[in-house]
This record gives C-alpha cells, structure tokens and sequence, in this order.
C-alpha cells in the first residue's frame, strides 16, 4: 500500500508563507499524477492543487490561483505545495493525495484521487 507522509505545516501569521512537503513511497510515483487536498474545520474536503505526472502541468483551485505552487521532484518522490500570502481561509488540514487517473490526466476534483496521506495541519492567524 502505497504511503504518503506530509510535513512543513505549522502556525503562521497571515502574509506569512509555508512549504509543504510529500514523500510517498510508491515505486511507481512518477507515473502519476500528483496532488493537494484540504479540509477546514467543519467542512468538507476540498481541491486545492494538482500536477502532472512530469510536472509539465498544474491545476489549482480559483481560491488560491496565484499564491500557492505546486511542484514535485519525482528522483525524491517528493511533491511540495508553497503557499504564499496566506490568509485565515486557508487554515485547514493539507493532505497529499495521489490520482486515481491514467494517462497524462490531471486531476481537477477531488473525486479524481485514489488515496492521501495522514496530513498536516496549516493555521493562518489573523
């Protein structure tokens, strides 16, 4: 089964930034997609970020279009999320999440995702 383990979360002020990371031990991960979901406090899980199997592509939610970057370093199985100009809306928890689709598909939704990891936990204050 393939495992996921996020860090860089923490508490940041808002403006501040925050890099994410992703270490997955699929032996295949390369040949995936790859992605960011993430769930405030009583809410639902939500598309935040996605990229190609390559990296040549990315998908980002209208909510954080312009602040955040998805990028991955598929020698390290590693995807990272750097988040910028954060705001209190984006207090959540970040999960890495790994796409269910072949082929060069990214995955836009979260129905698009097979499987994440535990998580990470992001708080913005105000």
């Amino acid at each position: 089964q393939v495992q996921m383990v996020e860090s860089g979360g923490g508490l940041v002020q808002a403006g501040g930034s925050l890099r994410l990371s992703c270490a997955s031990s699929d032996r295949t991960f390369s040949n995936y997609a790859m992605g960011w979901i993430r769930q405030a406090p009583g809410q639902e899980r939500k598309f935040v970020a996605s990229i190609s199997w390559s990296g040549g592509s990315t998908f980002y939610a209208n909510s954080v279009k312009g602040r955040f970057t998805i990028s991955r370093d598929n020698a390290k199985n590693t995807v990272y999320l750097q988040m910028n100009s954060l705001k209190p809306e984006d207090t959540a928890i970040y999960y890495c999440a790994h796409s269910a689709l072949i082929g060069k598909l990214v995955p836009k939704s979260l129905v698009d995702f097979g499987s994440w990891g535990q998580g990470t936990q992001v708080t913005v204050s105000s």
